[in-house]
C-alpha cells in the first residue's frame, strides 16, 4: 500500500503540541492592520487551540 500524504495547507496552518492538542493561529492579522487598534492587534497574536469538535478531523489531516 503506498504511503499517505500530510495534507500540505494544514501542515502550514496548524502544528501539535506535546500533548497532542492542535495549536492555530488567529485570522485576520494579515493585512489591513491599519484600522485595527493596537489591542486587538495585539490579542491576535497569541496561539489559539482548536476547538475539541475539530480537533479529530485537523489531525486525520496531519498525521498521515
Amino acid at each position: 500500500m503506498p504511503k499517505l500524504k500530510t495534507n500540505s495547507g494544514s501542515k502550514k496552518r496548524f502544528t501539535l503540541t506535546g500533548s497532542g492538542k492542535v495549536k492555530r493561529k488567529h485570522a485576520y492579522k494579515s493585512h489591513i492592520l491599519t484600522k485595527k487598534t493596537k489591542k486587538q492587534k495585539r490579542n491576535l497574536t497569541h496561539v489559539a487551540m482548536i476547538d475539541k469538535v475539530d480537533e479529530r478531523r485537523v489531525k486525520d489531516l496531519l498525521v498521515k
